[in-house]
């Protein structure tokens, strides 16, 4: 079994972020400050928003966390669009009311949605970036290969596919509602999960010498969990993301490379 390592990948690109951030703040005086709005408690929440706070301190750039009641979002979001301090602004996914999605990712001002999530989006999506780094990094070769995405959500299916497909490669999407789900996926060599669904692809469901990227996050008695099943991580001939230290870590660096991005756009204004 190969495993694809983001913690590996992503030190490099934390030397190169700390070097821009560095010279941002000499030459320009230009402090890379990121927003996060967060209307809900969540385990998963909390550590993905403690990854970001910890990752931004070993390159020198700030974070603001905003925890709120949600009828107080919208008017966050336009306060922080304002405020020439800040560079990037995130609206923490779920929200509380999670009806008001569309409405809250849209208040954002381009130049400021470093999560790439509006529909004016100036920037490719944190995990979507990451995911695709991270199979570059480990040279695996997806043109002319049959890719299955399962899960199209906004955060990770949906804007993943958008990238491979507007790159000409053969991206078929599916979620845990479809119809012959292992048999679909059995078509695969390259598999991306993001569902949320513990357990949900199994070793019957992958070919022999698939490529597995799990993104897949849920919370069980504590502990974040994936998509795959353990019985995939038992086998000799796949290449795929460990439980701990894959996708993640990527995703976070891939933010802030969004962050130092939007902070040199806004020094070049200056």
């Amino acid at each position: 079994m190969k495993i694809l390592s983001g913690i590996e990948l992503s030190g490099y690109i934390t030397e190169r972020q700390a070097r821009q951030i560095r010279q941002l703040r000499q030459e320009y005086k230009v402090f890379p400050k990121l927003a996060i709005v967060q209307t809900i408690d969540s385990l998963v929440i909390d550590r993905y928003v403690h990854l970001k706070q910890q990752y931004a301190k070993d390159i020198l750039a700030e974070v603001e966390v905003y925890k709120i009641d949600q009828a107080k979002l919208i008017d966050t979001i336009q306060r922080l669009n304002e405020d020439n301090a800040v560079h990037g602004i995130i609206v923490q996914l779920p929200l509380a009311d999670t009806s008001e999605t569309e409405q809250a990712v849209n208040a954002v001002i381009p130049a400021k949605d470093v999560d790439g999530l509006s529909e004016d989006a100036m920037l490719t999506p944190a995990t979507a970036m990451a995911i695709d780094w991270l199979l570059a990094g480990y040279n695996v070769e997806l043109k002319g290969k049959n890719i299955a995405i399962v899960g199209n959500g906004r955060l990770v299916g949906a804007p993943l596919a958008r990238l491979w497909a507007n790159a000409g490669l053969n991206v078929s999407v599916y979620d845990d509602t479809t119809e012959n789900l292992a048999n679909e996926i059995r078509k695969a060599q390259v598999i991306v999960t993001a569902t949320g669904v513990p357990g949900l692809i199994t070793s019957q469901m992958i070919q022999p010498g698939a490529v597995v990227v799990d993104a897949g996050t849920a919370s069980e008695n504590g502990k974040l969990i994936g998509d795959v099943a353990e019985d995939v991580r038992n086998r000799s001939d796949v290449t795929i993301t460990p439980k701990k230290g894959g996708v993640g870590p990527l995703t976070v660096t891939a933010l802030f490379d969004n962050l130092i991005q939007a902070a040199r756009s806004k020094a070049e204004e200056l």
